[in-house]
Formats: structure tokens, C-alpha cells, sequence
């Protein structure tokens, strides 16, 4: 896989110095992907307006909600979906589906504008023929968490992860395909996209307690959206 050079930056962008951090393999960190205004990095994409524009859409049609955990525990990160499948968590277990659970009609359609940024942040990190049918949104305020998890209720391991934040910075935690495994912590800020797949698909990863802030376009959050070949 080739990566892009634009993988490692320094310390003014991520509050940790990552000249000094070798990202795993088949991980590549692309620094405000979708922030307004770095056409000359990218080249013409899709900013930050038209993303939010569309997130706000969605949000509209299927609002956000604290999910279950099979064992009864609220999720303190509130989520939503679209596209043509859903992550859902509650007494059941963790899944995908079709349909909303709290009104039983389908995901909103994903919009073209999170389309058109999975497709190119995924192919700028070197995954071709990468076409997302699921985005699962999470929205982190003040002290919001994710521990360490695998992404692996999907059917296509071939595929990868596609993750955009938006709003107040967070420190993301990647480790190995062991829970005990070490991590690597990154600071990711507004409009920065992750990517990972092959050899570092299966690995844990998660959010630290989320900082209090305000952020000038998000206020107090952080909006995570990531995007899956889920079916």
C-alpha cells in the first residue's frame, strides 16, 4: 500500500510531535481533510460546509440517541446512522441494520457529499474501490468516551475504515489486534480523516475522555463519522 507523505505532520497541528511517530502499516492519517480552505494540500474536495450541511440532514431524519450496551449500560457518545445499513447496539447485541430500531424505516441515504470524502480520503490512502454503504455518527461532548473496541461486526474485512472528525480536538488511541497490546495516542482535530485497513483493520482502538471546549464552528463536541463496508 502506498501512503501519502502527508501521514505524519508535526507537533502544531496534533498537540504530540508525529516526525516522531511511525504510523502501523495499512494506517494513514490525513491532517484537515476536510477543513476548508487546504486546497492546495488536496487539491478540490469536499469542505467542511457541504459536510456539515448534509450531517445536519441526516441528524433531522434519524436523531441522535445514547445506545445500549447488551449488558444495559447508556453509551456516553450519542449516535446515528445513514446509508443503507446502521450499527445499532442494545440488549440484543451489537449489529448492523437496515432500519432505524426506534422508527423502523431505513437509515436516511447517505449523502453524496460523505460519499464523495470516503472515496477519496480512502483512495488517497491508498484503498481503490472503496464505496462505504454505512456511516455511523457519533456526537462526543465533555468527558464523552470510547474504549478500546474492534470494528468487526462488518462482512468485508477487505475493506477499510474511513473516520473524519469534526469539532474539538480528541485523543484517539490505536493499538494492536490484542486488547493488551500497546497504544499509540494521536491528537486528531477538525476536519482530520483516518484511515486504516489490511494488516491494522482488526485493531483496537477508541477516544479518551473528551476535553471541554468550544470550538469555533462546533461549539462543545466532537462529531465522528465513520465509514464501513458493512454488508
Amino acid at each position: 500500500m502506498t501512503r501519502r507523505k502527508s501521514a505524519a505532520a508535526g507537533a502544531d497541528l496534533f498537540g504530540v510531535d508525529e516526525r516522531l511517530t511511525v504510523l502501523p502499516a495499512g494506517v494513514a492519517l490525513l491532517p484537515a481533510f476536510a477543513r476548508d480552505g487546504d486546497v492546495d494540500r488536496y487539491g478540490d474536495h469536499i469542505g467542511e460546509k457541504a459536510l456539515l450541511s448534509a450531517l445536519n440532514t441526516v441528524i433531522e431524519a434519524a436523531p441522535l440517541r445514547h445506545m445500549v450496551t447488551p449488558g444495559g449500560h447508556a453509551m456516553s457518545v450519542a449516535m446515528t446512522n445513514c446509508g443503507r445499513l446502521g450499527w445499532v447496539s442494545d440488549f440484543a447485541g451489537y449489529r448492523y441494520d437496515p432500519c432505524d430500531p426506534d422508527t423502523g424505516v431505513p437509515w436516511p441515504a447517505m449523502p453524496s457529499e460523505f460519499l464523495e470524502l470516503a472515496v477519496r480520503a480512502a483512495q488517497d490512502a491508498g484503498y481503490s474501490g472503496f464505496v462505504p454503504d454505512a456511516c455511523l455518527i457519533n456526537r462526543y461532548e465533555p468527558g464523552a468516551k470510547m474504549s478500546l473496541h474492534q470494528d468487526r461486526n462488518e462482512r468485508d474485512f477487505d475493506a477499510p475504515i474511513v473516520s473524519l472528525s469534526l469539532g474539538l480536538a480528541a485523543v484517539f488511541q490505536f493499538g494492536g489486534l490484542e486488547r493488551t497490546d500497546p497504544v499509540q495516542k494521536l491528537t486528531l482535530t477538525h476536519g482530520d480523516v483516518m484511515v486504516w485497513g489490511g494488516p491494522a483493520r482488526l485493531a483496537y482502538h477508541g477516544i479518551l475522555p473528551l476535553k471541554d471546549g468550544v470550538h469555533p464552528v462546533m461549539g462543545r463536541m466532537r462529531m465522528n463519522l465513520t465509514f464501513r463496508k458493512a454488508g
